[in-house]
Formats: structure tokens, sequence, C-alpha cells
């Protein structure tokens, strides 16, 4: 081998040497020049950060006064309270059979011959309604007979009277004088039967005193019977024009719900001539099933309060409704139909009058046939947080709400016992305290924020400025 060769032989393997040493002491490093070089700065951050900070950060969003106000969203001091659990029960409102509404009907025989009041219109107890031409043959010969008796009164008295002298003096035996003092008896007896049967046929103390004195009644003026209630409608100040009319002057009236006679219609005693309600004294009908009917009975039995919602009942002109709802009675009957039975609630209407024309109408606030639904209460929670239902979003089994910490929201899980369309009910196992601030609505927007934030990857907290410097929350 020539000496040039030899030389190149051995520089190549110096060089060999050299470059597997360099790669053995690049092994050994810590961090890899690849890794080292397509790692970011932000990667290092991340790394170099706890798990649990991380999982923090997730779980806080930051909103601004604007957003909050976008989202409606109001926060409340969280504390402990009682809670009923209640059932929905639909029901609706009706008329208090025997209170509600009642008939009107002719005392005798005879034809319309005027009609003062018409549907819609306002009446009061002993007010005229219809004016009848007598027909009744019985009741011309009660008349007749009251007159007649009247008059054989009158007469058997003077007869007395003159009497008495020549039955003292002995001129005429005594038992004459007893004879006639039995007829006069008789005859006041008579009288007071044939008074109390005109009454009843519907004549006024004034009227049958003129029968008595020889003038016949010929017509007969039928008046809305007497109202018997538990108070007076309440009123308030109604909207101009309507000049409004205080009910002190026309305690539960009546309001002329449908006539069923026509002007110079014959009618016979005891026919109907009209129906006439009112609607102060009304039951709110709940329909049940069987299986519902324990949780109904304690309810009845100890007194429960329920809460009721009316549908269609969105007039904020009303007052308060300021009343206690308590089940009166059950039904012990099932409707074959929808297999429910009903349980009753009373319920105290309201209304509101106004004078229109001359003539004053009623407006009532609740009315038969209006929806409702019962929220009846079965079991009692103690010592829970009550938060409105918007105020819990729920995540698979989790639930959470928001504590509200400025500008800063913070997701915290919760145990909800109970959940209905209104509310949500929180165990007082130590999640929340009482005092936190919790968000009272939007629960399910502040959880899709705080999802759109941990997918982006910005921290709450900070903001970035136009030129690009991050600087901390104020």
């Amino acid at each position: 081998m020539k000496i040039p060769g030899l030389l190149k032989w051995l520089g190549g393997l110096l060089v060999a040497v050299v470059m597997a040493g360099s790669v053995y002491v690049l092994s050994k490093s810590e961090i890899p020049w690849s890794a080292a070089f397509l790692a970011s700065p932000g990667d290092n951050q991340a790394a170099a950060e706890p798990p649990a900070a991380i999982a923090a950060k997730a779980d806080i969003l930051e909103l601004s006064p604007q957003a909050r106000k976008n989202l409606g969203l109001v926060s409340r001091p969280a504390r402990l309270e009682n809670y009923w659990r209640t059932v929905l029960i639909p029901g609706e409102i009706v008329d208090r059979p025997g209170i509600s509404d009642r008939g009107v009907t002719s005392p005798a025989v005879g034809v319309v011959t005027k009609i003062h009041a018409y549907p819609g219109d306002t009446v009061q107890a002993g007010q005229t309604l219809f004016t009848l031409r007598l027909f009744s043959e019985y009741l011309q010969s009660t008349q007749a007979e009251l007159f007649k008796a009247t008059r054989e009164t009158e007469l058997v008295s003077e007869q007395v009277s003159r009497l008495e002298g020549l039955a003292q003096s002995g001129a005429i035996p005594e038992s004459r004088l007893i004879e006639l003092n039995n007829q006069l008896r008789r005859q006041q007896t008579l009288i007071l039967a044939y008074r109390q049967d005109l009454l009843t046929r519907g004549l006024t103390p004034a009227q049958i005193e003129r029968v008595a004195a020889g003038e016949f009644v010929a017509t007969l003026d039928v008046a809305a019977p007497p109202i018997h209630g538990t108070g007076s409608p309440l009123t308030f100040t109604s909207p101009e024009p309507l000049q409004l009319v205080s009910l002190e002057e026309t305690p539960l009236a009546y309001e002329i719900q449908e006539l069923t006679v026509e002007l110079g219609q014959q009618v016979q005693a005891g026919q109907l001539l009209a129906k006439l309600s009112n609607h102060q004294s009304l039951y709110v009908v709940g329909h049940a099933f069987k299986q519902e009917a324990p949780f109904l009975e304690q309810a009845a039995q100890s007194h429960r309060p329920l809460t009721i919602e009316f549908a269609e009942d969105s007039d904020t002109d009303w007052p308060a409704l300021d009343q206690q709802f308590e089940i009166r009675h059950l039904a012990n009957m099932i409707d074959p139909q929808s297999r429910t039975f009903n349980f009753y609630v009373p319920l105290t209407n309201q209304s509101r009058s106004y004078k229109k024309n001359g003539e004053i109408f009623l407006v009532w606030r609740f009315r038969p046939g209006q929806r409702t639904r019962l929220h009846v209460p079965v079991e009692e929670y103690q010592s829970v947080f009550v938060q409105p239902a918007a105020a819990v979003v729920r995540e698979g089994p989790e639930a959470y709400v928001f504590r509200q910490n400025g500008d800063l929201f913070d997701r915290r899980p919760v145990h909800v016992l109970y959940e209905d369309r209104q509310f949500a009910v929180i165990a007082n196992d130590g999640s929340i305290v009482p005092g936190m601030y919790l968000a009272q609505s939007a629960a399910a927007s502040l959880n899709r924020v705080l999802k759109a934030q941990a997918s982006s990857g910005e921290q709450p907290g900070l903001h970035v400025h136009a030129d690009g410097t991050v600087h901390g929350a104020h």
C-alpha cells in the first residue's frame, strides 16, 4: 500500500469517529434539538402550569356589563329556606252551585207586558225585572176573598161594639156576644192566610193593603231575589272616560245572564223568566287521576295552601289576590270519559264597575271556563337553596350554577334535589353557601360562553389591546 492511500484512509476514519461522538453527546442532552426547535412559548407556559390551575380557568368566564345587560342577568344572594314539592294538576274555574246563579220565575199566570232589564245589565236585589198582567183566576179569587174577609171583619167588629153594652145589661144573652167574637177571630185568621198567600205570589205589603181596601192588583212586578253572599265585590278606579261607580251603592249586584221569555208571551206560575249570575263566589275545579288522591287527601286534611296559576290573567291593573287557597272537598266519583275525579277550591272573585249612558256594568276578573294550573304540595324540603329553573344548567349527569364575583362568573357543580318548570331545589352540601351571589337566569347561555372560551384558549381576566400587548384585568 502506498503512503498517500494510507493517509486518505486514516483521515476518513477520524472523521467518522468525530461524527459518532457528536451524535452521542446530542443523544445525552435533556431537550432534543428538534423538540426545542418546534415548541412554541405558549406550549411551554401551558406545560409549566399545574392541571388544577388549568381546570380552574376552564370553569371561569368574564362578562362585560354590556353582556350582562344583553342577557338580562341578575344575581342575588343564596339563602336557606324550606320548600314544598308540588304536583301540577290542570283545572278550570266554574260557578259555585246554589250561590253564583239564580233563576227568576213567574209567581202567577200572566202575560209579560214589560221587560225592565236585559242581558249584560246589572241589577240589585229587589229591583224590578218584569211586569206581568195577571190572568190567574186563583190570584184574583184570593184578592176577592181577602177583601170580603176584611169587610166582614169590619162588620162583625161594629156589631160587637154595639152589643157589648146590651150583653152587660142582660138585654141579650152573653152567648150571642161570644159567638160574634169567635166569628171575628175566624175572619182575622182568614185575613192572615190570604195576606201570606199574596206575599208568596209576589205582591208587596203596600199592594196587599190596597187589595184589602178593594183596589185589586191587575199587574204584578217581578223583582230580583235577595243575594246571599260573603261580602261586597272589590272595586277600584277605572280609567277614563268610563266613570267609576262604587259598589258600596250597589252591593253584591246581579248580572242578567239570559232571558227566557219575550215581550207579550204568556207565562205559567213557576215558569223561568230569566237567569241571573253573581260571580263573586266561584270554585277552582282540579281534574286529578286516582293515583294522586292520597296527595290531595293529605293536603285537604292538613289545610296545606295551594298555588294557582290563572291562564290568560296578565292584566296587571287588578289588585293583588290576597287569599289562601285550600281544598274544600274531593269528589267521590270518577268521570268515565277522562278517568279523572274533581276536587274543589273556593275562589273569591274581584270586580270593578263603570257607568255608561246612565247604566252600571260589572267586570269580573275571573270568569267561569277560565283554565288554571294547581300546584298541590306533597313533600317538604328543609334548609335548601331554591333557585329559578333558568339558574341551573345540566350537562350530562352534572348540574351547575354560576357564582358572580364582579365581572367574573365561576361555574359550580351542585346537587339538584328537585326541579320543575319554575324552580330548582339545591341541596345544602357545601357546594354553595348562604350569601353567595348566584346568577338567577341565563345559565345555559353562560355555559355556552364558557365552552367557547375554553375551546379558544382565551384566559379570563386578560385583555388584549390593539398593539398586541396583554394586560391583566383591572
